[in-house]
């Protein structure tokens, strides 16, 4: 299983990116992928997750409202939409699957979100 992220960059406050994470390797629809964060000097969080077989998603409180996870089963793309973005957004975005009832978890290789003042 691989997972490849997309999409970080620089960006000023108030602004926008769209993050995309495209999931190769694996053969079923039911896994989940979840976007997390590592900011400098911080532990990684959570951002948001989505369940690919049925699309439930998840936001942590603080992205409520600005940002959107989706996906695209088709491209076994999982892509995290982020508007409003503030200088605290700054971190290292990750994506990871996980599949229920197993233990193996992927991570991507992560991509670098800046948000300037």
């Amino acid at each position: 299983v691989e997972l490849v992220e997309s999409g970080g960059g620089l960006v000023q406050y108030g602004g926008s990116l769209r993050l995309s994470c495209t999931v190769s390797g694996f053969t079923s629809d039911d896994y989940a992928v979840g976007w997390f964060r590592e900011a400098p000097g911080k532990g990684r969080e959570g951002v948001s997750c989505i369940s690919v077989i049925d699309g439930k998603t998840y936001y942590a409180e603080a992205m409520k409202g600005r940002f959107t996870i989706s996906r695209d089963n088709a491209k076994n793309t999982m892509s995290l939409q982020m508007n409003s973005l503030k200088p605290e957004d700054t971190a290292v975005y990750y994506c990871r699957q996980t599949t229920p009832g197993s233990l193996m978890v992927y991570w991507g290789q992560g991509t670098q979100v800046t948000v300037s003042s």
